[in-house]
């Protein structure tokens, strides 16, 4: 594999680390057609408690929990791709508010599952991850980030670091589910070793089942003695973008999710949470602008 010989346009698999994977069975909840429901969407317009119903811990720094909706039946007006505010009131009054990205199925009723890395001074995870079964969430959403629409493209290319794999896999999962969809996807995913690659099972057993349509390519800082590894050690660079990537047409586009350095090395950074901004760094590069990629 070649490396990117520019060190401002390098992502060292490092700085997009992931978090451990877990076994989350949605392959199975994903082909299912939505129920009928007469309740209305448990997401609402305004913050909404919900109470943990389960934690799970994946890695010393991630968990998966699980929010119970009122009712087993309830739906949760969630869209791919979209994402939900998380409150929480500081003891000095002060609201934290953070957005997430559920990864359950938009079709699954009476719950939704959030995977959450605990980061060193991060106000809202060192509360989440002080919580117990039982207590309360205030939740506000859903917020479409895409709509997407089935064979919008002929091909989408997921570029993604760190927790920022979680609306590309709300795509996946959308898409591939859906017989009548035929976009092919093409994941490139960055991670600091393999135990932090986050959804590995599900992305694999995706792949696996899709081969024809589904593309999975690992990139990783080290494979810290990981022999059954089969990715990339290294870089996701312009060398690599460029053998992987369909080039900029109307035909096909590309979504990037992960940290800061990620955005500022592949695409440029958003302006705002409604505001794009223009495409720099590599994508640029090779001749992409806002009208081929998505920031999330």
């Amino acid at each position: 594999m070649s490396f990117l010989k520019k060190p401002q346009f390098a992502i060292p698999a490092v700085i997009v680390a992931g978090s451990a994977a877990y076994y989350y069975s949605t392959l199975s909840a994903a082909t299912s057609a939505p129920a009928a429901s007469s309740l209305k969407p448990a997401f609402k317009g305004e913050f909404t408690d919900f109470k943990l119903a389960k934690i799970k811990d994946l890695s010393k720094d991630t968990k998966l929990f699980t929010f119970n909706f009122d009712s087993p039946d309830e739906p949760s007006g969630l869209v791919t791709a979209s994402c939900i505010l998380a409150k929480f009131v500081t003891p000095k009054g002060s609201n934290v508010v953070r957005p997430y990205t559920p990864i359950s199925p938009p079709e699954q009723t009476g719950s939704f599952d959030l995977l959450i890395k605990h980061y060193e001074g991060g106000k809202f995870t060192s509360h989440i991850f002080g919580l117990k079964e039982g207590d309360t969430v205030s939740f506000k959403g859903p917020i479409t980030k895409w709509k997407w629409e089935p064979n919008s493209y002929e091909d989408i290319s997921l570029i993604g670091g760190g927790t920022g794999i979680t609306p590309l896999y709300q795509l996946i999962t959308e898409i591939l589910k859906n017989k009548n969809d035929h976009t092919k996807i093409n994941l490139l995913y960055g991670s600091k070793t393999p135990s932090d690659i986050l959804l590995k099972p599900e992305l694999d057993a995706l792949a696996a089942k899709y081969p024809e349509q589904f593309k999975l390519t690992y990139f990783v800082d080290s494979k810290e003695g990981d022999k059954s590894f089969d990715g990339q050690v290294g870089y996701i660079n312009k060398d690599v973008l460029q053998k992987n990537l369909s080039g900029p047409t109307e035909k096909s586009h590309v979504f990037v999710c992960g940290p800061p350095a990620l955005y500022k090395a592949i695409s440029g950074t958003k302006v705002g949470p409604t505001d794009q901004g223009e495409v720099s760094g590599v994508l640029a590069e090779l001749g992409y602008d806002k009208t081929h990629v998505f920031k999330f």
